[in-house]
């Protein structure tokens, strides 16, 4: 299946060569991106790399595919620091919001970041050489075929972190279970957020004795109070009066925004006053965003347009256009709507809404979030939609009835609380590979 699987892969890069000669072409950073990822441009070390053949000096290499799965990383790559303060840590991620966000966050944490290879053998082959890694961390997925081939030649072990296999994804799998299951009898751990995420890869043919279940990394998520100031500062810059009620959506998907202009429309024959800041997941889609609400009466600006606008002028809606503030947005809010949930992509996170203690809706398709989105439900910190009617109905009980909003915000915490610790299991099964020598 592997000669299959690369004469596709050599197919690619004929037809797709031309785009990545005009993306290549486009901007200078651009063009480092995509050498990088073929492996054929220069690494942006940060550290001595170290080429002793003694394991206990290579590098760890944890690698997250994007902005998500770098936030879940976070804490786990400070407690590898903490514990490995003589060892590098290299950090790859396969997007360029990812990468944005990995600076940001984990600059001070690790050695060096830099884009995962393109699952070519050559580029593979080039990258994996120049990290040189002791151990391989991928977080929740990502999981290409010629990068564990090269893994399981070169004796490395890989763990697979945080990992979930929603229904959908395991009924693919299984289909394909003869291409499959020997890429998933490379990994030489599989941390599992939940239960059935554990039986779904014993049922693919991985042994037990190589799954545990150390719960979801998103629970260990550091949510620190937004301080006063910084509350003040964002209370401004998104035009939010003193006592304004907001409803907050987040990481919205194309297709959501219409829905909630039908709900929105309706809360605002009652509730006059209340704003609607919109996070498309795709922060590029803002101009779209806004558009769509405009067509409608309503004034609507994006979080960087508002820089112009003038503070008492009216603002019915923000779209957020900027990266790696949702989070603390989520502070501001007085109701959250979790996005991609009311068309059929998974869902998203709703444990940042939740660390702040806000009352949480979101829509039928939460499946890429399946046991934490059952918790909140079963706990009354959360309550599911289904369309515009039902969000529109749930807002306004929620927005009429304070009490019950702190109560159910409060229920969300309880959740986001009760359930951390998956760090520090994720670490025991790092170390209980034994092959960093702890």
């Amino acid at each position: 299946m592997m000669v299959i699987y690369n004469i596709l892969a050599i197919m690619g890069i004929v037809l797709g060569f031309p785009l990545l000669a005009i993306i290549a072409l486009g901007s200078d950073k651009r063009r480092k991106t995509v050498l990088q990822r073929l492996g054929l441009a220069a690494f942006p070390w940060g550290a001595r790399q170290n080429r002793s053949s003694n394991p206990s000096n290579k590098p760890i290499w944890v690698h997250a595919l994007s902005v998500g799965e770098v936030n879940s990383a976070l804490l786990l790559v400070r407690r590898l620091r903490d514990r490995f303060r003589d060892r590098n840590i290299f950090f790859s991620v396969s997007t360029k919001t990812g990468h944005e966000i990995a600076n940001k966050l984990l600059k001070s944490h690790v050695d060096a970041i830099f884009f995962f290879p393109y699952d070519f053998i050559f580029s593979v082959k080039h990258v994996v050489a120049k990290v040189d890694p002791a151990m391989v961390v991928l977080v929740e997925s990502d999981i290409w075929p010629n990068f564990l081939a090269e893994m399981k030649k070169r004796g490395v072990p890989v763990m697979l972190a945080n990992a979930r296999l929603s229904k959908r994804s395991f009924t693919g799998y299984r289909r394909f279970s003869f291409f499959m299951r020997p890429l998933l009898l490379t990994f030489s751990g599989i941390c599992t957020q939940s239960m059935d995420d554990f039986r779904r890869f014993e049922q693919l043919g991985v042994p037990s004795g190589r799954i545990v279940r150390t719960g979801n990394l998103k629970f260990d998520q550091e949510h620190d109070p937004v301080p006063t100031a910084e509350l003040e500062k964002l209370r401004r810059s998104t035009h939010i009066k003193p006592g304004q009620k907001t409803l907050l959506a987040g990481s919205t998907h194309k297709g959501e925004e219409v829905i909630l202009l039908d709900a929105f429309s309706r809360m605002k024959r009652q509730f006059s006053d209340l704003l609607l800041m919109i996070a498309p997941r795709d922060p590029r889609r803002a101009g779209s965003v806004c558009r769509i609400f405009r067509s409608a009466g309503f004034s609507a600006y994006s979080l960087n347009d508002l820089n112009t606008v003038a503070l008492d002028s009216k603002s019915d809606v923000v779209v957020v256009d900027t990266i790696g503030i949702l989070q603390r947005l989520y502070a501001l809010a007085d109701i959250a709507f979790v996005g991609g949930s009311l068309v059929k992509s998974g869902g998203q996170n709703p444990l940042e809404a939740a660390a702040f203690s806000k009352p949480i809706l979101f829509g039928p398709d939460m499946s890429d979030f399946h046991e934490i989105s059952h918790m909140l439900l079963e706990s009354g910190g959360a309550v599911r939609v289904h369309d515009a009617d039902s969000l529109y109905k749930a807002s306004a009980i929620l927005l009429q009835d304070s009490n019950r909003a702190k109560d159910m915000g409060k229920k969300a915490l309880d959740v986001f609380r009760a359930n951390r610790g998956a760090v520090e299991k994720t670490i025991e099964a790092i170390r209980s590979i034994g092959i960093l020598g702890i």
